[in-house]
């Protein structure tokens, strides 16, 4: 576990943050002393993640301001970008990595986050910014993919979670336009 203070004075914005990883996201992004904004389709579920967090006052401020946040996340994502350094996108690796029957067209919505993910990395370097991407392997497929994970596991949240607070420190200052794969082996090929 990395410093309690390694994010301090960053803002993040975590959509999905309502449940499972974005959920796990949220704690570990707070715990390194983020101020989170919470983001999800479900108020409650937003709101249950706020009050797991560690209470600051800007977690505060994300609580009151937490609708307008969900409804205007596009408009607001630009103004986020203008004063962060980090963007990053979570992604089932399962179907963009190896494909799945029936699946063609999430495997080219998941294909379209990792090229969004380095087009954007290059126009935003200009400007501080560095754009991955992380990868992981849906616990939904739990059943059908336990076997072949060569760690013979499937992963925790807050596993994921850890790569994401990585990824938004200073520690990964030269990374960028990169996907990071989170599976215990599963995507190698």
């Amino acid at each position: 576990m990395a410093a309690a203070t390694r994010l301090i004075s960053r803002l993040t914005l975590v959509t999905g943050g309502g449940s499972g990883i974005g959920r796990a996201v949220c704690q570990r992004l707070a715990s390194e002393g983020a101020s989170v904004v919470v983001a999800d389709i479900s108020e409650e579920s937003a709101n249950e993640t706020l009050g797991s967090l560690q209470m600051s006052c800007e977690t505060i401020q994300s609580r009151q301001f937490q609708r307008q946040f969900i409804f205007l996340c596009s408009s607001l994502c630009g103004a986020f970008m203008v004063y962060g350094a980090f963007i990053s996108c979570l992604c089932c690796g399962c179907c963009l990595q190896v494909g799945n029957i029936g699946q063609a067209n999430y495997a080219a919505s998941k294909a379209g986050v990792e090229g969004l993910t380095r087009t954007a990395a290059k126009e935003l370097s200009r400007f501080g910014i560095r754009c991955n991407c992380v990868l992981e392997a849906a616990a939904m497929f739990v059943f059908q993919i336990e076997s072949l994970v060569p760690l013979g596991r499937m992963g925790e949240p807050a596993e994921v979670a850890d790569v994401c607070a990585f990824l938004a420190s200073d520690d990964s200052r030269y990374i960028t336009g990169a996907s990071i794969e989170v599976a215990g082996g599963l995507f190698m090929g």
